[in-house]
């Protein structure tokens, strides 16, 4: 994991970031934490974070970008929605996890051969693509980018996995996925004529 850094500079600070989170859906409160703690108390993957649920919002507010979509706690979050349901001051943190993880994506800012980010856009290109998500494929692809040696590793269990049926070879798909690319590219054009 990252080491901490512990004193923040103002000049790493972003304002254009810290103004993207307040505008992100569930980011408008952000501003309003009294930072009692409760987010990360009731999140059950704090202890592995690089980065408190709380400490984490209070970077994005105050605009620490490269700290914050470098960290590993956005991908750690599960989404389980106890700092949400938690927090006195009605944060939608688990929005605001959602939003820097796509940001993270989008600046390619995520922690280098770590597999969650990597999973995240191999899950998304092959929906866009095939309109179905193969397993054993999106494994393949995951370990590619992230650790060769890994899947090397794994190739006695495929093996295992292909002979018993539970593997295909062959890529699913949908039949009509022009019409599936057509409503994600309006989907896609809608998200940036709001931004």
């Amino acid at each position: 994991m990252a080491v901490k850094k512990m004193i923040k500079y103002e000049v790493e600070r972003d304002s254009e970031f810290a103004q993207w989170v307040t505008g992100v859906i569930g980011g408008e409160r952000i501003r309003n934490c009294i930072h009692c703690g409760n987010c990360s108390a009731s999140c059950p993957l704090a202890r592995y974070m690089d980065f408190t649920p709380r400490r984490l919002m209070h970077m994005a507010r105050e605009g620490f970008k490269r700290d914050v979509l470098g960290s590993f706690t956005i991908w750690l979050c599960t989404s389980c929605y106890s700092c949400t349901v938690d927090c006195p001051r009605k944060i939608q943190v688990t929005d605001i996890m959602y939003a820097l993880k796509r940001r993270a994506i989008e600046d390619r800012a995520f922690p280098k051969r770590f597999p969650i980010p990597v999973l995240a856009g191999e899950f998304a290109a092959m929906i866009r693509r095939k309109g179905r998500v193969t397993e054993s494929w999106l494994v393949v692809r995951v370990f590619l980018k992230t650790s060769i040696l890994r899947l090397l590793g794994m190739s006695k269990l495929g093996t295992k996995l292909f002979f018993s049926g539970r593997m295909e070879l062959i890529p699913a798909s949908i039949r009509d996925r022009k019409q599936l690319q057509t409503l994600l590219d309006t989907v896609e054009a809608h998200k940036e004529v709001a931004a």
